[in-house]
């Protein structure tokens, strides 16, 4: 064994030895610790890694006994694949990418619930008739709100992988939004003819788009209709015993099934 190294990643101090933290030379820290990359001190003098530092010692377990280990209430899959692409480990990628075909196979049976609701607002915007002149105007603008529950993390992500906000001038995945991994609040506009494009931003006004066919969704016809079908594509089906079918029509509720 070689004399210890005390990391602090994330200001989360780790102590492991070099031959440890060089078991994999074509990784990032291979590299790091065998000199090919410059590391950076602490004021305490401990190698430093801005990275995740609880996250981290699941890549340390890995290098040190070559499995990865996960808590079976593990609930961060999204952050550990960032980090173990860092680090750029490559058995322990293919090993979270087995845990993750292992847990996707798990997700047998699953509920998929989502409460619509609408709201029609007035927006007040100006509008540059010619230089030095501005007019106020106002219209009526729909504002959408989506609440999703699934009992399937992985389906929540693949949702989320599908539709992006449009918000000032960029598109941004909703996956940023992903808080709890079996809840999802989505809040939309719909365009405004008249409109300028500052004022979505100026009023803080999303609109909503599904990718890769980048259309935007501009009721809840069509916003029921590609989530449909994305739900479909993963093996849900609409229950049959709720909701009342008049809900259903009305798009209010929406409960879908998967049995595997």
């Amino acid at each position: 064994m070689s004399e210890p190294i005390t990391l602090n990643v994330g200001g989360k101090l780790y102590t492991t030895s070099l031959s440890t933290l060089t078991s994999f030379p074509d990784s990032m820290l291979g590299a790091m610790f065998s000199g090919k990359i410059p590391t950076k001190k602490d004021s305490q003098g401990n190698c430093f890694i801005d990275r995740d530092g609880k996250i981290f010692r699941y890549i340390l377990n890995f290098l040190r006994t070559s499995h990865l280990d996960l808590p079976e209430d593990f609930q961060e899959m999204g952050l550990l694949r960032r980090e173990v692409d860092f680090y750029q480990i490559q058995p322990l990628i293919e090993a979270l990418q087995e845990k993750e075909v292992e847990l996707s196979k798990a997700e047998k049976n699953a509920m998929l619930n989502i409460t619509l609701d609408q709201k029609t607002q007035t927006v007040h915007f100006t509008v540059r008739e010619a230089p030095q002149i501005y007019s106020l105007s106002s219209s009526n603008m729909e504002v959408f709100s989506a609440h999703i529950f699934s009992t399937s993390c992985l389906f929540l992500k693949l949702l989320g992988s599908k539709l992006y906000y449009c918000f000032n001038g960029n598109l941004s995945s909703i996956s940023s939004y992903l808080k709890d991994p079996n809840h999802l609040t989505l809040d939309w506009v719909a365009s405004v003819e008249g409109l300028p494009e500052e004022e979505y931003t100026r009023q803080n006004l999303k609109r909503l788009w599904v990718v890769p066919d980048n259309k935007q969704i501009n009721s809840f016809q069509v916003f029921v209709e590609e989530v449909l079908k994305i739900a479909m594509s993963d093996g849900f089906c609409i229950d049959s015993s709720h909701p009342h079918t008049s809900d259903f029509m009305n798009n209010k509720i929406i409960r879908l099934i998967r049995y595997k």
